[in-house]
């Protein structure tokens, strides 16, 4: 059977996101549409100088173009050593054309040859924002993940630099964690869940537009 159900625009085509995004505020009763559902949704340049500015962006001005609530986030791992690199650059670090998960890794491991463990702390930061149709933001967050980056690759869970970030008090690496748990301690987990109450309260004065979805009977 099909339920009109609430729902807000996710202003990423990444698909990883958008399921641990979906997970977590699945309880609010709202859907998560990723815009590589959207045919008309356009690409927001991401020039400013913070994951806030960027997560501002593209939020408020997918909103205004799909005339919809859009959520957008930024985020990406922060290296001390290397002075926060790549930081907003995180998914370009080893250039704009080609990116790829193996070589923004490869790029960053070649960068820290010859650190001691000791020195390669870093972060992982996620920066949040929720935007109405008229492009006002309704909400917004910024969490992070505290880590450290190994010498070479573990475990094959995540996606981008997940297998190189340890979580210091579990010994293991995001890419080893279990998705379960991953959910619950990540710099995404914690920002969503936060935006989960927000989603919650939006719901109860009904103002979130409805879709028909499938449910189970």
């Amino acid at each position: 059977m099909k339920k009109e159900t609430p729902y807000v625009v996710f202003g990423t085509g990444n698909r990883h996101k958008g399921i641990e995004a979906t997970q977590i505020v699945a309880p609010s009763g709202v859907i998560l549409v990723t815009l590589a559902d959207v045919p008309n949704a356009i690409d927001v340049v991401e020039d400013g100088d913070s994951f806030a500015e960027n997560a501002r962006k593209k939020a408020i001005q997918q909103a205004l173009h799909l005339n919809e609530w859009v959520l957008a986030e930024d985020s990406g791992l922060c290296v001390d050593y290397l002075d926060g690199a790549p930081g907003i650059y995180s998914a370009r670090y080893a250039g704009a054309e080609d990116r790829s998960d193996s070589r923004n890794n490869a790029k960053l491991v070649a960068d820290l040859e010859g650190v001691p463990l000791e020195k390669r702390g870093a972060k992982y930061v996620c920066h949040m924002v929720l935007s109405d149709p008229r492009g006002n933001v309704v909400f917004e967050t910024e969490e992070e993940c505290r880590g450290r980056v190994l010498f070479e690759e573990s475990g094959s869970n995540g996606f981008g630099y997940d297998p190189l970030f340890e979580v210091v008090e579990y010994h293991e690496t995001f890419g080893d964690l279990a998705p379960i748990l991953k959910s619950v301690i990540s710099h995404r987990a914690r920002a969503t869940r936060k935006l989960a109450r927000a989603l919650c309260a939006l719901v109860a004065e009904k103002k979130l537009p409805t879709k028909l979805v499938d449910v189970e009977d």
